[in-house]
C-alpha cells in the first residue's frame, strides 16, 4: 500500500542556510494494507520528520514515497485531495490540534464542507454519529463543546473519528498516546486495534516506547539519527535484537521479573557518522567497534528472513551467557 524508497530529507541551517542538516538518510520500508508498522527510535531520530512527509506536508528532498505504486509527490489539486481523503494522521498533543477560540466539533464541520459539500444536514449527522459510535463516544457529550472542556483522551478520539468521517485506508499515528494517562492509553491502543481488523486500516505507529510497539504492531523499523538500523517482524526483532542500538533499547526497558541491570548508553554525538562511517559508532561499546565502523557505513542487509541489520556482521556475535554483549559491559 505504502512504501518508502530511499527516502532522504535534508534541511538548511545555520547562518544564512549555509549548513545541511539530514534529518533522514534513505530510508526504505513499506506497510501493506491491514498491518500496522511500528516506527520506534529517541527523540531527534526522525520519526516524526517521516510521518510528515507522508502526509505530504513537507517535501521529500529525495527518493520516493510510493502510495499504491504512484508517487505521492506528483499528486496535484484533485489528486491530492483524494489522497488526504485516504491518508490522514493523529499528532502527539491533541489539545494543539484544536484553536481553543472554536469548538471542538469544528474539525467535523471542515470535513463535511472540503470532502462531503452535497451531503444533507440528515445524512451528515448519522455519518458523525456512526464515527463517534466507532471510537467509543457519544455525540451528546462530546459536540458543541470547547476543547479545554474535554479530556485529552477524548480530543485525541474526536480526531481519529475525524479520520474515520473521510473512510481512510491508512493513518500516520504520531505519538498518539504520549500525552495521555496509562487507561486511556491502552483504550486508545486498543481502538487502534479494532480498526485494523473491522476496516483493515494500515497504520504507521510512531513511538518511542518499545513495549507499545510491540502491543499493536506487525512489524518494527528501529530508527536512529534518520537511518533505519534495524527492521523487521515484531516478535522475531524483540526476541533477537542484532543491532546494538537495539539491543539499548531493549536493556532500558524495565522488568517486573528482574532488577534493571544498567545498560552504557554513550553520549549523543552531533559529529559522527557524517558522510562515512556507522552512525552509531561513538555510541557503541567497544566489543563491537572497530576501525570499519568508523570509516565504512554499514548496509540494511537480510540477516534473517525478513529481519534486516544494518551493522557490520561482528556486532552480533553475543555474551558466553547469551545475553547480548552490550549488556556485558
Amino acid at each position: 500500500m505504502l512504501e518508502l524508497e530511499r527516502v532522504s530529507k535534508t534541511y538548511r541551517v545555520g547562518t544564512f542556510g549555509g549548513k545541511a542538516l539530514r534529518a533522514v538518510d534513505e530510508v526504505s520500508f513499506s506497510v501493506d494494507r491491514g498491518e500496522v508498522v511500528a516506527l520506534i527510535g529517541e527523540s531527534g531520530s526522525g520519526k516524526t520528520t517521516i510521518g510528515k512527509m507522508v502526509l505530504r506536508l513537507i517535501p521529500v528532498t529525495s527518493g520516493r514515497i510510493l502510495y499504491n505504486g504512484d508517487d505521492v509527490a506528483t499528486f496535484k489539486g484533485a489528486a491530492l485531495k483524494d489522497y488526504h481523503r485516504r491518508v490522514q494522521g493523529v499528532f502527539q498533543d491533541p489539545f494543539s490540534s484544536y484553536n481553543p477560540i472554536f469548538k471542538a466539533d469544528r474539525v467535523f464541520r471542515i470535513v463535511h464542507q472540503e470532502f462531503f459539500p452535497t451531503l444533507g444536514a440528515k445524512e451528515w449527522k448519522e455519518k458523525l454519529d456512526r464515527s463517534l459510535s466507532a471510537v467509543g463516544l457519544a455525540p451528546r457529550e462530546v459536540l458543541n463543546k470547547y476543547a479545554h472542556q474535554l479530556s485529552g483522551g477524548q480530543l485525541q478520539r474526536l480526531l481519529i473519528a475525524r479520520a474515520l468521517l473521510l473512510e481512510i485506508e491508512f493513518l500516520v499515528a504520531d505519538e498518539v498516546i504520549s500525552m495521555l494517562d496509562a487507561s486511556t492509553r491502552v483504550d486508545v491502543l486498543n481502538l487502534l486495534a479494532g480498526l485494523r481488523e473491522e476496516r483493515a486500516l494500515s497504520t504507521l505507529f510512531i513511538t518511542h516506547d518499545l513495549s507499545l510497539g510491540y502491543y499493536i504492531s506487525d512489524q518494527a523499523v528501529i530508527l536512529y539519527r534518520g537511518t533505519v538500523v534495524e527492521r523487521g517482524g515484531i516478535e522475531d526483532l524483540y526476541a533477537r535484537p542484532i543491532h546494538p542500538y537495539t539491543q539499548m533499547l531493549m536493556a532500558s526497558v524495565p522488568r517486573l521479573d528482574r532488577k534493571w541491570e544498567e545498560a552504557p548508553l554513550g553520549l549523543k554525538s552531533q559529529q559522527v557518522g557524517l558522510g562515512t562511517g556507522c552512525v552509531y559508532y561513538e555510541r557503541c561499546p567497544f566489543p563491537y567497534r572497530d576501525e570499519r565502523c568508523r570509516t565504512e557505513k554499514p548496509l540494511l542487509v537480510e540477516r534473517e528472513r525478513g529481519h534486516f541489520v544494518a551493522c557490520h556482521p561482528r556486532s552480533e556475535a553475543p555474551s558466553p551467557d547469551g545475553r547480548p554483549a552490550l549488556l556485558d559491559r
